[in-house]
């Protein structure tokens, strides 16, 4: 698990302090990073969280605490992600065909269960995915995944981010992230209940 910075480490960040900067690089690189990896891809990725270490080094001084250190550093992030995309002039359309998720019935608006899967193993579905080769088919499905439907499952399934702070920073309305969270992890259930079927991705 990943510790919070506690008071007097900010108060080292803020005085300049190399070996608690060090620190929070440890703590928190991995997770920006793949925060990054989900809004530019994972060519971009390590460039955006880069130039957002630099400025974030920059700000700490001025780092008034009213959000968590955490979320602070993800905001940097998602906008050194969103300056990349309109610098390198990429449009990712939000609009996407119904008919291309056909299990989508089985999930309902906030893209929970409507209906529940009837042929999962013995194993819960958190065993499954510790397995290597559902872990593996998973990572394809996300990389190959519409960078829009990747963040969102990036910033509010693995970072917990909420909806309204997400939709503010991708710049995205409500309804459009509902979709976007709904369709992937759509994509998501379908892949493991094939594997579960066929053992194949």
């Amino acid at each position: 698990m990943r510790a919070e910075v506690v008071p007097d480490d900010i108060q080292a960040l803020r005085r300049g302090d190399d070996s608690a900067f060090s620190a929070l690089v440890r703590a928190h690189h991995r997770a920006l990073l793949a925060t990054a990896t989900a809004i530019v891809g994972i060519d971009d990725a390590e460039e955006v969280v880069q130039n957002a270490w630099i400025k974030a080094h920059k700000a700490l001084p001025g780092f008034e605490g009213r959000s968590a250190l955490r979320t602070w550093l993800t905001r940097i992030v998602i906008n050194e992600a969103r300056m990349l995309l309109r610098k390198s002039r990429r449009e990712v359309s939000l609009q996407l065909d119904e008919d291309q998720h056909p299990l989508a019935d089985r999930f309902r608006e906030g893209g929970h269960w409507s209906k529940p899967p009837v042929t999962w193993h013995d194993e819960s579905p958190d065993g499954l995915l510790m397995q290597r080769e559902l872990a593996d088919c998973l990572s394809r499905l996300l990389l190959a995944m519409p960078a829009p439907q990747r963040a969102m499952l990036e910033l509010r399934d693995a970072g917990g981010l909420e909806f309204d702070e997400i939709c503010n920073e991708l710049t995205i309305t409500a309804s459009n992230a509902r979709v976007l969270l709904h369709r992937a992890r759509t994509q998501l259930f379908k892949l493991v209940d094939h594997y579960q079927e066929t053992g194949e991705c």
